[in-house]
């Protein structure tokens, strides 16, 4: 099989797997708190990771870490996976899953205003068309296309859904700068993220065994949201021979995501939640054309 293949392959299915995720998170609230549900799914994730550290020959680099390295782990742990989870599966509590989707993948808007705002990037009226276009897309989700009146279905279920994209944008911007192995370093911020999570439940959650349905829902989600997938993702990055050829493919995860979620969890999709993803996605697209080099 060319490598191209394998690449394709390797990015098609994590796109699938990601696409699954949201209705996993919808389904499995229904069976406990979003607490209790970012702690069973941490502790798979932990296993799967330090499974795939073994497998790569990575457990030196994890025990030899510094005190800086931990102490930066520690920081990171706690944006990603503890805050950035905290806020999303709460909003996933709150709102429909057609609306907690699409507002959470305004992720790249949020990290344009965020290299703005921490690292002094100039902006490019590219850039602006496209803050525009897909915080148009948010507005139609959030008033169910009642756009002109404002009025809000859900005013504090759309805010933790943008606030969790702000999180995660945060994140991505303080992980960019660790030159540390990605895999050493996702392993160490989940520990500490299951840290901070354990100490949440401990004092706000009800820790219990869920049901067989919660358990399987955690394993869904602790695998294919946190884990396993983002080393496939990486793979794919690997070896397709340009970033482009592979990354494209991710456009159609919130498509897809819809289509599951209208099929497993049951949800009529709204024409409005279409329309304001589409303006979303399209936001994005033109950030991405920004984002090239002058010339390129």
């Amino acid at each position: 099989m060319e490598r191209q293949t394998k690449a394709y392959l390797c990015a098609a299915a994590t796109v699938l797997l990601w696409s699954t995720v949201a209705s996993a998170f919808k389904l499995t609230l229904g069976h406990m708190g979003f607490l209790e549900m970012l702690l069973g799914a941490s502790v798979v994730s932990l296993a799967a990771l330090f499974v795939i550290v073994l497998a790569q020959g990575k457990l030196a680099a994890i025990t030899h870490a510094s005190r800086k390295d931990l102490a930066r782990s520690a920081a990171l742990g706690f944006l990603n996976p503890f805050l950035y989870y905290v806020i999303l599966f709460k909003a996933y509590s709150v709102l429909p899953a057609q609306e907690a989707q699409p507002l959470n993948w305004t992720w790249p808007i949020m990290l344009v205003l965020l290299s703005i705002a921490i690292l002094k990037q100039p902006i490019r009226w590219v850039s602006v068309l496209a803050i525009v276009i897909s915080f148009s897309g948010v507005l139609v989700i959030s008033t169910h296309g009642d756009v002109l009146a404002l009025r809000f279905t859900n005013l504090p279920g759309a805010l933790l859904a943008l606030g969790s994209s702000v999180i995660w944008a945060l994140f991505w911007i303080y992980n960019v700068k660790d030159p540390r192995d990605e895999i050493v370093k996702l392993f160490l911020n989940f520990v500490f993220g299951w840290i901070f999570t354990l100490s949440a439940v401990l004092l706000f959650g009800d820790l219990r065994v869920p049901p067989m349905a919660g358990l399987l829902g955690i394993l869904w989600i602790g695998l294919f949201e946190m884990g396993i997938t983002f080393v496939t993702w990486l793979k794919a990055l690997q070896l397709s021979r340009t970033t482009a050829q592979v990354s494209n493919l991710v456009y159609a995860a919130p498509f897809l995501s819809l289509f599951l979620i209208h099929c497993i969890v049951g949800e009529e999709i709204l024409p409005s939640t279409v329309v304001g993803l589409v303006l979303i996605v399209a936001g994005v697209i033109v950030q991405q054309y920004a984002s090239r080099p002058q010339g390129a």
